[in-house]
């Protein structure tokens, strides 16, 4: 059976969920996660006439499962929900909902004409548009897309990667590969610096994290499996640990999977891993590239998935293995972005009060950069702060002394 659809027995209502959930502060129509979640499940499975649409306010941020002395997955309890009751409704929401989480096909659409794309999506004009027809906020800005993808790129450079006497695998992610390349470039060089090769799966789909929150699973669960399949292959074929970049899609691969579209990933599960603690570890057994002094100030903020997983303070600790810089962490708390949560006209609102401790104390910090794990993290502080924003691994490619 399901994990997220057996564990609300575990559920002792000490309502402590609800006191760490960020959408029950921000918006007084969501009833929080122990109502939503563990005693929703309860009513459901007497009557399916309680599915209650308020479920759609959840941001799937899992603080509430961080939280629980009981070990509830109650995220997982709401996002199963979703995709089991939620009736699909014809209508401009559900073209928005769509486009928001068709992030293979769209990036494939897109970076080949990147510049075009971009410059229409920021338009004032275009984000008005949307915002009276299908409901993106017209205060958000659309990621911007990459001329050209990082698996093509990585196409001319995968021969020099087999002269490493150690290699990895890496699940790229869609961010990497259509929006960001350079951060794929980033992690080439670190690892390269320490003596490893880096090797891609022979094939990989979004992860399916946009899918399962947009309420698309059928869609998320052939992702998954495609995605299971072939880092079997890997890990059959060449041993490697699977390494990402984005804490979501690291949570998703190891976590989501089982959980919420109960896909079985036992074959390679304990191969996952995310990017930071692989470092650390690496680091810690004498195995660390020469780093020059960053005389640089950073605040580091922690995403909702890292949270969850318990790896931050892998993250937080290379951090401060970079020499001349001063690492200021950041009070734990939800950016408000969610993923595609925050792009919502119905989430904007809130979106933008749960983040707004976190955007005030990094305005006040005086940092040179912001630093965080994950993508959508780093366009809300981006927009909300103007701080530069990097992920760890750009960080430490600056610091390479060759």
């Amino acid at each position: 059976m399901n994990i997220a659809q057996n564990s609300f027995e575990k559920c002792i209502k000490c309502t402590i969920c609800t006191v760490y959930c960020p959408v029950a502060k921000a918006n007084p129509n969501y009833p929080g996660p122990k109502e939503c979640g563990p005693d929703g499940a309860r009513l459901r499975i007497k009557s399916l006439d309680y599915y209650d649409q308020a479920l759609k306010l959840c941001t799937n941020c899992k603080r509430c499962e961080t939280a629980c002395p009981s070990n509830v997955n109650v995220g997982d309890i709401i996002a199963v929900a979703r995709g089991k009751f939620e009736k699909k409704v014809i209508n401009p929401k559900l073209m928005r909902d769509f486009i928001l989480s068709q992030t293979d096909l769209f990036g494939t659409l897109s970076t080949p004409f990147a510049p075009i794309v971009n410059k229409i999506t920021d338009s004032q004009i275009i984000k008005t548009v949307m915002h009276k027809t299908i409901g993106i906020d017209k205060h958000k800005a659309l990621p911007k897309y990459s001329l050209g993808t990082f698996r093509n790129w990585f196409k001319k450079n995968a021969p020099d990667q087999e002269q490493y006497p150690r290699q990895v695998s890496y699940f790229h992610g869609c961010y990497v590969n259509y929006n960001d390349p350079d951060l794929g470039k980033d992690l080439l060089k670190v690892l390269n610096a320490m003596n490893i090769g880096l090797k891609l799966l022979n094939k990989e789909k979004c992860c399916g994290v946009p899918l399962i929150a947009n309420g698309f699973h059928d869609k998320a669960r052939k992702n998954a499996r495609f995605n299971v399949k072939n880092m079997t292959e890997a890990v059959e074929k060449f041993n490697t640990p699977i390494l990402s970049t984005s804490s979501t899609c690291s949570f998703t691969l190891k976590q989501e999977y089982p959980h919420v579209l109960d896909v079985d990933n036992s074959q390679v599960v304990d191969k996952i891993e995310y990017i930071t603690s692989f470092l650390l570890r690496e680091f810690m057994n004498g195995n660390a590239p020469k780093l020059k002094e960053i005389n640089k100030t950073i605040v580091y903020h922690t995403p909702c998935h890292l949270e969850r997983s318990g790896l931050a303070i892998f993250t937080i600790e290379l951090l401060r293995a970079i020499p001349g810089l001063k690492v200021i962490v950041l009070e734990s708390e939800c950016c408000g972005l969610a993923g595609t949560y925050g792009f919502k006209k119905e989430n904007y609102d809130v979106s933008m009060k749960i983040g707004k401790h976190l955007f005030e104390t990094i305005k006040n910090s005086d940092a040179d950069y912001a630093i965080t794990d994950c993508e959508t993290c780093k366009w809300q502080i981006e927009e909300n702060t103007h701080l530069k924003t990097i992920h760890p691994i750009n960080l430490l490619a600056q610091g390479l002394t060759v």
